[in-house]
């Protein structure tokens, strides 16, 4: 039997609005102010989405249970797979040795942390979400930068601060590839739109980067580099995504925005050498940080032996994110396995779509093209190369296993819960107290977005959520749905530091396991104030610069 999804299920909208949001706040709330450990916050709010689900939406108890099954399967496929990997080739590069070597050969190039954290976590990191995207930017620069003796505070929160105006544009572009299929959308006309959005905040979000870091002395310190790296960035988003097309536009830009960092180093370094890891009020948080040595000058043949697992990284991550790539393996082995009691018995009903519409609920076990896959493949070469044996890469393996067995758990269960409220429909009862707020749609419309990410963790998933709504919420003002279907991705962006799965992985990455809530505190505020700057952006495109909305080729 066919179970409609209801929004307003008390007549009352405020009333409805509040209880869709207990399940969300319940979970926030313990990590944030409680302290409790992630995996537990995780299952209570799992519980108050159940109840919510079950006892004030009708859903069918049945079909509740089954949705949190298919998001537990897919927090295991693919999040918890890519950060057990990458876990696993940190741990290969730390136990010989040449993660020190890596570390001394980046300081050799600046031994400013500032400027270092430029180039992995901003730079480097955007090559990664540009390329794979779904957690690995953050699990890869969080990672180094707890190497390079970042304190955990400073890693975990900068790197998610660092991953935002990439996102829109992550795994070669399948958010907004996925808004313009599913919802309806020109590919091109909103891939321009979302690159006139953004490159304002990729120059942004560097200063903003360090400012958080360092504080604001420090930052006009570098102001050149920051300005160097920003605007290579933003100037090569701009491009790609207005006149060649969504699918490389961050990778271009990264490697655009390092090439550039590094030649500008090589004429150019700060009279100051900020040798600090810790953030800036911060020092005591997740220890008291260090004041790293002098690195050591290694032989180039031993430096080039250390960055080869991280390059042999980067092309396994690269070829497993291409479509092409991806479609082969999946023809060899991806079986889908329709849920049964849930797979088309939901129906998303208006305003949410113009015509009721059913939800498909189908897991695909997609390990071969999985991103996390071409990690473990890349490990295991890089392993090798490094001169461990299969059986020292085995035993390497599982104990990375059980280093990060609660990490994998929490995510699992932080999964079930935005499935489950997306199934549920509450969390679309949330999107539309954005969406009835008449003059003010396209600052509250990016804010959907961003709570959309917040809540799913993935820009794809809230373009999916919310694309629609954009789009109808928009034509029935007179704004350009275009407009605001991008608004939704790069509104988007700046919700994935607080989204739980970037969190968790970002602490696991840093190894800094039930400070979750710290992150969480940490990074809320930068989360908030950068969406707020594109909702206020978005409505100037609306109502004051309407030609920046004309998408002209």
């Amino acid at each position: 039997m066919v179970w409609q999804q209801v929004y307003d299920p008390f007549g009352n909208m405020f009333i409805s609005t509040a209880l869709g949001a207990v399940p969300v706040v319940v979970m926030l709330a313990a990590l944030g102010f409680f302290h409790i450990k992630a995996h537990i916050a995780a299952a209570l709010g799992l519980v108050a989405a159940l109840a919510i689900a079950i006892f004030a939406y009708g859903m069918p108890a049945g079909m509740a249970g089954n949705a949190a099954l298919l998001g537990g399967l897919t927090g295991l496929l693919p999040i918890g797979w890519i950060v057990l990997n990458i876990i696993f080739l940190h741990q290969l590069t730390e136990q010989n040795g040449s993660f020190k070597i890596l570390q001394d050969s980046i300081a050799g190039i600046t031994q400013d942390r500032r400027l270092q954290l430029l180039l992995i976590a901003f730079a480097f990191g955007a090559f990664f979400e540009g390329a794979a995207g779904f957690g690995t930017p953050v699990a890869v620069t969080a990672a180094i930068l707890i190497g390079l003796g970042f304190s955990p505070l400073a890693a975990s929160g900068l790197s998610l601060i660092a991953n935002t105006a990439p996102v829109a544009y992550g795994a070669l572009g399948t958010p907004v590839i996925t808004l313009a299929k599913v919802h309806g959308y020109d590919l091109m006309a909103v891939s321009a739109m979302i690159g006139r959005q953004l490159p304002f905040f990729s120059l942004l979000v560097p200063f903003w980067l360090i400012w958080a870091f360092a504080g604001r002395k420090a930052m006009w310190e570098i102001w050149p580099a920051i300005l160097v790296t920003g605007a290579s960035f933003a100037a090569s988003q701009f491009f790609v995504s207005n006149y060649i097309g969504p699918e490389l536009v961050d990778v271009i830009a990264a490697v655009v925005s390092m090439i550039s960092l590094v030649s500008f180093l090589k004429i150019w370094q700060p009279k100051n050498i900020w040798t600090s890891v810790s953030l800036k009020g911060h020092e005591k948080d997740g220890g008291e940080g260090h004041v790293a040595p002098p690195p050591v000058v290694h032989p180039r043949a031993d430096v080039i032996r250390a960055w080869t697992p991280w390059a042999i990284l980067t092309v396994f991550v690269f070829i497993w994110g291409l479509p092409p790539v991806k479609a082969w393996f999946n023809g060899i082995f991806a079986p889908s396995f329709p849920i049964s009691g849930l797979h088309n018995l939901i129906e998303k009903m208006p305003p949410v779509v113009k015509t009721p519409h059913k939800e498909a609920a189908v897991y695909t076990l997609n390990l071969l093209s999985a991103t996390g896959t071409g990690i473990l493949l890349s490990a295991i070469v890089g392993g090798l190369v490094m001169k461990y044996n299969p059986l020292q890469l085995v035993t390497q393996f599982f104990r990375t296993l059980w280093l990060v067995r609660y990490s994998l758990l929490t995510i699992v269960l932080m999964l079930a819960l935005g499935t489950l409220t997306r199934f549920s429909g509450t969390d679309t009862t949330l999107g539309l107290a954005f969406a009835n707020t008449g003059v003010f749609y396209p600052f509250f419309g990016t804010l959907m977005g961003w709570l959309g990410v917040a809540l799913t963790g993935s820009d794809t998933a809230s373009n999916v959520l919310f694309g629609g709504m954009q789009k109808v919420a928009a034509e029935q003002l007179g704004l350009s749905p275009n407009l605001m279907g991008a608004a939704n991705s790069s509104g988007g962006v700046m919700g994935k530091m607080i989204d739980a799965q970037s969190i968790v992985v970002a602490s696991t990455a840093t190894r800094w396991f039930n400070h979750e809530g710290d992150i969480l505190r940490y990074v809320f505020f930068h989360s908030i104030a950068l969406a707020c700057l594109v909702g206020l952006y978005v409505t100037l495109q609306a109502y004051v610069w309407p030609f920046t909305a004309m998408v002209v080729r």
